[in-house]
């Protein structure tokens, strides 16, 4: 578990039907909106949804997206070292990129990044009502690269008041200082959210210690957001919103002689500016949602080489854009039918250049996807509710793909939900395994492809004192992308990729199945206890080996005590277990049990005082196969509330 970073908040962009934006900060936890784009009781969905809550974030005080992430069932974050350092996803053992990251229903991910992934590393919390994860593929409703799942952020927007305020300060251990400053609220006819956050840390070194590494690679962040919802009458809004990130990154490379991880002084930027326009329309009484947007993205991400090596130069660009058209239209016939459907088209483009390029001139390349969906939910008899939806989307580089899911939710008892749900799901190669200069030189690459399927029960005891989960899960995937490494090979392929020491390429099949476990419970009006537990399966179908980095147990605890209104403490256990760091078995990676713990003390109306352990135990075991991992710290700070 990798629960022991600090990091600054930060608030992203959003946009979606208005339903999402206008009540997440007060839906309960047995409400979701992801499942099928609209407010619906979890117990409805057939589908396997977990829920942090704003609270959750505050009194736990996590702030790095990842680390709320591998708190919830089925999911594992790998992370090349300390704050900032390169950050990837599995749900159910999916690959980095075959999972959708959106705020507020508008995707993140970066069309630069090798995988398409959202740049997890760069993605921290602040000002968020809720995240929601859904897991198994999600494609009918979100289209491609969401084999593995789905992750929404939800964030403030508006608020009882016109102005509702927080000031955060915060340092601690390997020289980490943060200031943030976050409003929002509603005044006349507009709902707004702001925020501003720097970061920096002198951090740990990305390459082990242990292995005589002790150069620090720090981080930097500069965060500014803006949105905006104006009520231009009782069924016609506007949603305007902009965000812009700015990033500095240390981390470690293969100088020589050795040419193993090291350290030295290479050292990395990150920028990023998304804007988002849309009109919003509720006709028949508000039967039938309309949203129309447009957003746009653009990411510029390099890499300098060590100075004391070289003249400082750089070594590595990769530009992405994305411009995304979409509609969406919610209709409920009535309370027991909804209808979701819409329409989309994207034009992703991307423009890279490195080092290792035998020619001076850069590498571009772009893709248009446009999809269309719909799905429709019925309930029927009150107890069984049916969903099913269907997609179709086009890939200008690999044609056409038909999507669908099917789910049940049947409550079968006071207090039992029985559910199932069957999906498919369809993931294009990404512009950097197409374009890049580790393209594939004697294949062309292929769609990745998958069907999975889930079976559980959720059961509610002692008049919801006590909610319990448990889920079976298996997913088989043909075409997975991985990266075939030249080192020690000699062959065609690796011949004329040697420059780049590699290439993407399809592994042929993957198979990934297991159980997730969960409950919370009440002790006591002042305790709750939280649990869960993972045990994955997820192997090469060719090799009979398992897939990287992926744990067969994962385990997570969290207990809070809350003796007052004023006062809060609790703890968090985290178990990863061992598995490999390579495709081949041949790298073992230990097992690791990080301990945090945390509490505050509010002084007044005003102010409260936070502090909190991470790593508690000091525990040093690689995250990932010669990086480092992050001892234990310790951090406080106030916060201001006006």
């Amino acid at each position: 578990m990798h629960k022991l970073v600090l990091c600054c908040p930060l608030l992203l962009i959003g946009g979606i039907a208005p339903s999402w934006a206008d009540g997440a900060a007060t839906l309960p936890e047995s409400v979701v909106v992801s499942a099928t784009r609209a407010p619906e009781p979890l117990n409805l969905t057939g589908t396997s949804v977990s829920v942090i809550t704003a609270a959750d974030l505050q009194t736990q005080q996590i702030l790095v997206l990842s680390d709320a992430l591998e708190g919830t069932p089925g999911a594992d974050i790998s992370r090349n070292g300390g704050v900032g350092q390169t950050t990837s996803l599995s749900l159910r053992g999916s690959a980095a990129g075959q999972s959708v990251v959106l705020i507020d229903g508008v995707r993140i991910n970066d069309p630069s990044a090798p995988n398409g992934q959202a740049v997890l590393e760069d993605l921290l919390v602040n000002n968020v009502s809720r995240v929601e994860i859904l897991r198994g593929p999600q494609s009918t409703l979100y289209g491609g690269d969401a084999i593995g799942g789905v992750v929404n952020i939800l964030t403030k927007l508006g608020g009882d008041a016109p102005v509702a305020a927080t000031l955060d300060a915060e340092a601690g251990s390997f020289g980490t200082y943060r200031l943030n400053a976050a409003a929002n609220g509603t005044a006349a006819q507009v709902d707004y959210g702001l925020a501003a956050n720097y970061f920096k840390t002198t951090g740990i070194s990305a390459a082990d210690a242990r292995n005589g590494n002790t150069e620090p690679d720090g981080h930097r962040n500069l965060g500014l957001v803006g949105n905006a919802r104006v009520h231009l009458s009782g069924s016609v809004s506007v949603d305007l919103r902009a965000y812009y990130d700015d990033t500095r990154t240390d981390f470690d490379g293969y100088p020589p002689p050795n040419y193993t991880l090291h350290d030295d002084a290479e050292y990395g930027t990150d920028n990023l500016f998304a804007g988002y326009v849309g009109l919003n329309a509720s006709l028949f009484g508000d039967r039938l949602q309309n949203r129309l947007a447009f957003m746009g993205s653009l990411s510029d991400r390099k890499d300098f080489n060590d100075p004391s090596l070289l003249p400082l130069k750089e070594d590595f660009y990769g530009q992405g854009s994305a411009a995304r058209f979409e509609y969406q239209g919610v209709f409920r016939l009535n309370d027991a039918n909804i209808a979701t459907f819409g329409a989309e088209t994207e034009r992703t483009e991307l423009k890279t250049h490195s080092g290792y390029d035998l020619s001076p001139l850069p590498t571009t390349g772009h893709v248009r996807t446009t999809g269309v969906y719909g799905q429709w939910q019925s309930t029927l008899f009150d107890h069984l509710t049916l969903t099913g939806g269907l997609r179709y989307e086009d890939n200008s580089e690999f044609g056409g793909h038909t999507s669908f899911k099917i789910a049940a939710a049947w409550q079968a008892f006071a207090g039992t939900t029985l559910r199932a749900n069957y999906g498919d799901g369809f993931k294009a190669p990404s512009l950097y395994e197409l374009f890049s200069q580790y393209s594939n030189p004697v294949q062309a690459l292929q769609p990745e492809t998958a069907k999975g399927w889930e079976v559980g029960v959720d059961q509610s005891l002692l008049d919801g004192r006590l909610r319990a989960s448990l889920t079976y899960f298996d997913r088989h995937t043909k075409n997975q992308i991985d990266f075939y490494s030249c080192y020690g090979v000699s062959t065609a392929a690796c011949a004329l990729r040697a420059y780049a020491s590699g290439y993407y390429y399809n592994i042929g099949r993957s198979h990934a199945s297991g159980v997730e476990a969960s409950f919370a419970t009440k002790v006591m009006d002042t305790l709750t206890l939280a649990a869960n537990y993972t045990y994955l399966s997820a192997v090469n179908d060719l090799t009979g080996m398992n897939l990287a980095r992926l744990p067969h147990h994962q385990a997570n605890i969290v207990l809070t005590w809350t003796p007052d209104a004023d006062w809060s403490l609790g703890a968090r256990f985290g178990y990863e277990g061992p598995r490999f760091d390579d495709a081949y078995q041949s790298v073992p990676l230990a097992s690791y049990t990080g301990i945090g713990m945390f509490g505050s003390y509010r002084l007044d109306e005003t102010f409260t005082l936070f502090a909190r352990v991470e790593n508690v135990l000091d525990a040093r075991e690689e995250p990932v196969f010669g990086y480092g991992r992050m001892g234990r710290a310790v951090y406080g700070g106030i916060r201001a509330s006006l």
